[in-house]
């Protein structure tokens, strides 16, 4: 680490903000679905317990469009989740800003935990306006940033505090940033990547980035049908960025040795009728897929895939995104079949980061979890950080040679 720690600074007897990413997947009954970003931030809270601190906890959830919104409100996650999970009961303020919030802050004993509500129910959170930042630094006497699926965004809590009270990183940040380092280095070869979900423009700067230093990426998902109609592939109605296409062949004439793409896909009409499915081959007649959607890899290129990763035995490993629609079962082979695979490189030695919600939530419901070398939290946040960008939030924490005013 070149930053901070929490274990870096005296914390007993202070008031620590601690910014987390509590933005979790809720059903439409408001029931968390996946709280895997809440129990890894776990071992700081409790590191912050145990070290006599007053924790103020500060995240947002969904996209309440900068005003109060009932069904956002974190009052269900610190019910529903974060208290059984600490087996303690937490306080809670009806606001992040504003009276309630300082006088309830003020009271906090060592120990204790204050959960602010939403910050994203204002709109000054997203702007990053300096008052908003410097009224949530006020509450208490250092920061510490757990949310390394927020550190990309240059927001109030996450890029604004720290100009007001030091900031330093949390145990969950740290293993985030130790993780993925590695990837952008020299890490043991053979090293591989794989990439998939809906968009080229997603991941188009993170796979120029990859392509540099990996030794192949296989692309799958609705993303592929971009890269398969810029070399003249009938797709149907296949997603396709037809603005990313140049792109898309400039990487192909540089970098085509590299890029593995799939041969064949499960098509359907529509999404909407998964039990029509049929198997295509790619080829670059017209007609090949009238009136036909791509929805997952087909059997040859499942098999092309896994074999590619077993013949080439990777010590390195990096996936993002799935291989098709997997929350479709009729679609789903190609992303569990892959995970499978992953989980096989693992247990042969391979360190396998896997980072997006969908990939991760993919490993769990195969229950390959703790196979894998690293689940990332942060989708967007991994992606920018292996494009090489400097996170915001990662850039405001203290030096690792800085010294804290006591």
């Amino acid at each position: 680490m070149v930053k901070k720690t929490v274990r870096d600074v005296e914390i007993k007897g202070k008031k620590v903000l601690l910014r987390v990413d509590y933005n979790v997947p809720l059903s439409d009954k408001g029931e968390i679905e996946d709280d895997t970003r809440i129990r890894e931030t776990i071992p700081t809270l409790q590191y912050l317990i145990d070290h006599g601190a007053s924790i103020i906890l500060m995240s947002h959830l969904g996209r309440p469009k900068g005003s109060p919104d009932p069904k956002f409100s974190l009052h269900q996650v610190a019910a529903q989740c974060l208290e059984p999970l600490l087996k303690r009961k937490l306080q809670f303020a009806a606001d992040c800003s504003g009276n309630e919030a300082k006088q309830k802050a003020e009271a906090l004993s060592p120990g204790e935990i204050l959960m602010l509500e939403n910050l994203r129910f204002h709109p000054e959170e997203e702007k990053n306006d300096p008052i908003f930042a410097k009224n949530l630094a006020s509450l208490g006497d250092l920061m510490v940033n757990d949310a390394f699926g927020a550190s990309h965004r240059a927001h109030a809590s996450i890029a604004g505090i720290p100009k007001y009270i030091p900031a330093v990183a949390g145990f969950l940040l740290e293993k985030e940033l130790n993780a993925l380092s590695p990837l952008l280095l020299n890490p043991p070869r053979p090293y591989i990547a794989l990439l998939g979900g809906a968009k080229v423009s997603d991941k188009l700067c993170v796979l120029k980035n990859l392509l540099l230093k990996v030794d192949a990426v296989l692309v799958g998902g609705g993303m592929a049908f971009t890269f398969l109609k810029a070399q003249g592939f009938a797709v149907g109605n296949s997603l396709v960025e037809e603005t990313q296409i140049d792109a898309v062949k400039k990487l192909l004439e540089t970098d085509g040795k590299k890029i593995k793409l799939p041969s064949d896909c499960l098509a359907a009409s529509s999404l909407q009728s998964p039990e029509q499915t049929m198997n295509v081959t790619f080829s670059k007649d017209p007609g090949s897929m009238a009136n036909l959607q791509g929805f997952d890899l087909g059997p040859a290129s499942i098999q092309a895939f896994k074999n590619f990763i077993e013949e080439t035995k990777p010590k390195t490993v990096f996936w993002n995104g799935p291989m098709g629609v997997f929350e479709v079962p009729e679609f789903s082979k190609g992303t569990f079949e892959i995970a499978k695979a992953l989980g096989a490189a693992a247990k042969e030695g391979a360190s396998v980061i896997v980072g997006g919600g969908d990939s991760v939530a993919a490993v769990h419901l195969l229950g390959l979890a703790k196979g894998m070398t690293h689940l990332s939290t942060g989708g967007g946040a991994s992606l920018e950080f292996l494009e090489g960008k400097t996170l915001p939030g990662v850039a405001a924490l203290v030096d690792a040679e800085s010294s804290i005013p006591k």
